[in-house]
């Protein structure tokens, strides 16, 4: 809010890849989230104090995990990455039991973004993808209660304004 850039993310854990991470429509998870955060013992220094801002983001050439073709490219960079291990030798990552560290999910997320660099193709400006997270709402249900839609933006200037989100939001 005080005009700085985002700081993207580029960790081998990050479930989409590098970017700028946003909660789509759910300003209250993003909240809780950094509460969270900033709670744990790693991330101190890092997380002042927890809050949220809203963005409008364009969302432009969006890898959409939500879609047919966003699954299908994905399937393939996935079985890219397994023929680069395979003939290097090397083990494959692994995304942790706990479902929120993807390794796995953020090696082939980053093989997709290089099969398109390698082609010559235009790099994606955006991923969206529907994160399952929590525990189920009810017996047997199969919702859960943390699940949302995440967005990570890769190209900056797809995100075209910042805006405090209003108190009303928040339970």
């Amino acid at each position: 809010m005080a005009g700085e850039d985002f700081k993207p993310s580029n960790n081998d854990y990050d479930w989409l890849g590098p970017g700028i991470y946003f909660w789509e429509a759910n300003p209250q998870r993003g909240l809780d989230f950094a509460t969270e955060l900033a709670a744990l013992k790693r991330s101190k220094g890092r997380v002042h104090k927890a809050g949220v801002v809203g963005a409008v983001i364009e969302l432009g050439l969006c890898l959409d995990l939500t879609s047919t073709a966003g699954i299908r490219q994905v399937r393939t960079a996935h079985q890219s990455l397994v023929e680069i291990h395979e003939a290097s030798e090397l083990p494959l990552p692994e995304n942790n039991p706990d479902g929120l560290r993807r390794n796995l999910d953020c090696a082939v997320i980053r093989t997709l973004h290089d099969i398109r660099r390698n082609a010559n193709e235009p790099a994606v400006d955006t991923v969206k993808g529907i994160f399952i997270e929590g525990k189920p709402i009810y017996a047997n249900s199969g919702f859960h209660e943390k699940t949302h839609v995440q967005i990570s933006v890769c190209n900056p200037e797809r995100i075209k304004g910042v805006f405090r989100v209003p108190d009303r939001f928040f339970a």
